[in-house]
């Protein structure tokens, strides 16, 4: 069986060596790691139409992905919107959480920075309800921090201070006492006024 796994492996390299289209994106992942940003967003867009004429989602949702992180980077979010909304929809249909995860995260500093706060908010409580499903606790302060910073910059300083709060107890169920009071001070700091 494990001879067999290893043949498929090969013939999936062999087939991938083939593909101009994962030729490109692979091409395009070297040249952003090396600076130029520009003609990497060539690649990707070849790779991208090559994934789709093969009918490639998994392809299509990875061009996608890198296309929104070159657009994000150009500060055109709208368009880097565009491109992580497009591999959103492929990791949703394919159930891939950690991609979703990972997408949302992307897609809430564009619109931040596009000062779509309501969108901004949702986002993170969804990214949280993912946590949540998972019990996985760090994600869910990590984002809860996050969200509560947006909270603060947006001046809804109540919701802030009670995310904190959230964030406390959550630490205090775990017997983080230091943690918890770390961020029992800082919700008190942000009704205060002093954050």
């Amino acid at each position: 069986m494990e001879e067999n796994n290893k043949e498929m492996e090969k013939d999936q390299e062999v087939q991938e060596e083939k593909d101009p289209a994962q030729a490109d994106y692979e091409q395009g992942k070297e040249l952003r790691e090396s600076g130029d940003e520009a003609l990497a967003a060539s690649c990707f867009h070849n790779a991208l139409i090559g994934f789709e004429q093969s009918n490639n989602e998994k392809g299509v949702a990875n061009a996608s992905d890198q296309l929104g992180d070159i657009c994000a980077a150009r500060d055109e979010h709208e368009k880097a919107l565009d491109h992580y909304q497009r591999a959103y929809d492929i990791c949703a249909k394919e159930k891939d959480q950690f991609s979703l995860i990972a997408l949302q995260r992307k897609m809430v500093v564009s619109k931040k920075a596009l000062k779509k706060y309501d969108e901004a908010i949702k986002t993170y409580l969804k990214i949280i309800d993912i946590y949540a499903g998972y019990n996985n606790p760090a994600g869910t302060v990590t984002t809860m921090e996050d969200l509560a910073e947006l909270y603060l910059e947006i001046g809804e300083r109540q919701k802030s201070a009670d995310t904190y709060r959230t964030i406390a107890s959550i630490h205090k169920n775990f017997k983080h006492s230091s943690q918890a009071k770390e961020f029992s001070d800082k919700a008190l700091q942000v009704e205060k006024g002093a954050l």
